[in-house]
C-alpha cells in the first residue's frame, strides 16, 4: 500500500533505483537500494540497522551496505506453513506412534 504522502517524484526515484539495482545484477546494495529491493522506507532501514535487525555491513564506520542474498535469506525467514504441509505432518506423525 502506498502512503497518500508518497510523490510521484518519490516513486520515480525508487523506480530508478531499482532498475539500477536490477539491471546491474548487484550482489552488494546501498541502503536506498536494499530499501527500494525489499519495498520498505529508508527510514525504516535506518531503524533495522540500528537495532542490528538486519544484516549489515559497515566497511568504514559509515556507510551501511546490504548483502542480496543475505536479505534473501532474512526476507525468506519465520516461515509459516501451509495447513496441507502441517495436516500431512501431523498424518506421518500419527501413522509413526501407532
Amino acid at each position: 500500500m502506498i502512503s497518500k504522502s508518497v510523490t510521484l517524484q518519490d516513486l520515480i526515484n525508487k523506480i530508478e533505483i531499482l532498475t539500477g539495482a536490477v539491471l546491474s545484477n548487484k550482489t552488494v546494495l546501498s541502503s536506498e537500494e536494499c530499501a527500494a529491493y525489499i519495498g520498505v522506507s529508508l527510514t525504516h532501514i535506518y531503524k533495522l540497522t540500528s537495532t542490528q535487525g538486519i544484516p549489515h555491513y559497515k566497511p568504514r564506520g559509515k556507510m551501511v551496505y546490504f548483502d542480496r542474498s543475505e536479505i534473501d535469506e532474512w526476507l525468506l525467514q519465520n516461515r509459516i506453513k501451509p495447513i496441507t504441509e502441517t495436516t500431512a505432518q501431523a498424518v506421518q506423525h500419527v501413522a509413526r506412534v501407532s
